[in-house]
């Protein structure tokens, strides 16, 4: 079950000139489903990427900021290969060594450096890769190479997701068109520490090198970390950036005029994606969008709107359509804000004043909040009356389903 989330369309789905997708049936968990994807970018290409704060991160996430760290000793990164079905996390020093056999086995497939290859795992954790299912299919997924297959890239990614996850955009610059696509997996083990899930964008814009860092930090900072659906971190999360350079449009500065153009665009395909993500949560049935206004910093914003989406109670009150709000409240006050004044809290839930000067509203009736509760897109605003700061996060309910999901899982 998703909250208003259309299924993508492949002719919606822009290619992105100088990057191409394969995808192959390796059977790693269940037999005939596409769970084994390869991606490559044309020689010039840039890519960044930002992964998992987990301290138990997954052989792959080491390999990826090695072989990134490593970029432009032994040439640039020229190919992404992606499964399903096993994490390969928690598989101690047998884990890296067959992350590693991958990229060099898909290296000799496409003549070039295994330093020039990003792996990324994701599926089920602690239990071994199974290498030889992998490294038998990925010739077929190397002929499979095309740069229409978006679609089948997003399904291939998929794990406890009920659809797959892309959207694509094009942006008109002064010197001509942008085009940006991207797929996205995740449902479950979602909270905001980096990028909570696997991501991958790519766009025909270039930029120049060194560039495409620190904006790749700023998108998930923007999108992906402000998500959360259950609180917990993946060992696997991991989100890339990669600019082609194929378009008419070079970036070589934050100052360059196209910069400002082509940064709004990312992100907004970006929080598209990722608010997927939460519209496809295990179990999700309401899509929950948490404003918090009125702060002295971003970041004091930041935890309450995190507190708030976190709570459980907070979270399975709006899977009953319950307006229980004082949970909301509760969550505010032990956000982290050590001289939050509560007095000068005001609270909204959707168009109904519920909290005012830190206490109920004389106005506030109790039919108004479920009204609002019984809608399957819900916003809770919180203005903290200390600021101008404000942020933005997106979460869902908590549903019984949720328990059913991840009590089967490995089944």
């Amino acid at each position: 079950m998703t909250v208003n989330l259309p299924l993508p369309q492949k002719d919606q789905l822009k290619p992105v000139k100088g990057f191409q997708m394969g995808i192959a049936q390796a059977g790693i968990k269940k037999a005939n489903r596409k769970d084994l994807l390869v991606m490559t970018l044309v020689p010039g290409s840039q890519v960044a990427g930002v992964f998992t704060l987990n301290r138990f991160c997954a052989a792959p996430v080491q390999v990826c900021r090695e072989h990134l760290a490593q970029d432009g000793r032994n040439g640039e990164i020229r190919a992404l290969l992606v499964n399903t079905g096993n994490a390969n996390a928690g598989t101690g020093e047998q884990g890296m060594q067959h992350a590693l056999e991958t990229c060099d086995v898909l290296a000799k497939e496409l003549q070039i450096h295994p330093e020039q290859i990003l792996p990324f795992s994701t599926g089920v954790i602690l239990e071994p890769l199974p290498i030889g299912k992998i490294v038998s299919a990925l010739p077929a997924a190397v002929a499979n190479l095309d740069e229409d297959h978006w679609l089948d890239a997003a399904e291939a990614i998929m794990t406890t997701d009920t659809q797959p996850k892309a959207s694509s955009i094009t942006v008109q610059t002064p010197s001509g068109p942008v085009v940006i696509t991207g797929i996205c997996k995740g449902a479950g083990m979602i909270h905001p520490n980096m990028a909570t899930m696997l991501g991958f964008i790519a766009t025909d814009a270039g930029f120049s090198p060194g560039l495409l860092g620190d904006l790749t930090r700023e998108i998930a900072n923007l999108s992906f970390n402000a998500i959360t659906i259950d609180g917990d971190t993946s060992t696997n999360d991991s989100f890339i950036v990669m600019a082609t350079g194929q378009s008419e449009v070079h970036i070589a500065s934050i100052k360059d005029p196209h910069y400002a153009i082509v940064r709004d665009a990312l992100i907004a395909l970006a929080r598209k994606l990722a608010q997927m993500i939460v519209r496809d949560g295990e179990g999700a049935t309401k899509f929950i969008t948490i404003e918090v206004l009125g702060g002295k910093t971003p970041e004091e914003c930041h935890l309450v709107a995190k507190a708030v989406a976190h709570s459980p109670l907070v979270k399975t009150a709006f899977f009953a359509s319950d307006p229980n709000l004082g949970r909301i409240l509760a969550a505010i006050g032990y956000a982290g804000i050590a001289d939050l004044d509560v007095n000068h809290v005001q609270m909204w839930l959707g168009d109904v004043w519920v909290a005012k000067d830190g206490g109920r509203n004389p106005d506030y009736q109790e039919a108004d909040g479920q009204r609002v509760m019984k809608e399957a897109e819900i916003t809770i605003k919180i203005d903290l009356g200390r600021g101008l700061a404000s942020q933005t996060m997106w979460t869902c309910d908590l549903s019984h389903e949720y328990v059913s999901i991840n009590a089967d899982y490995r089944s």
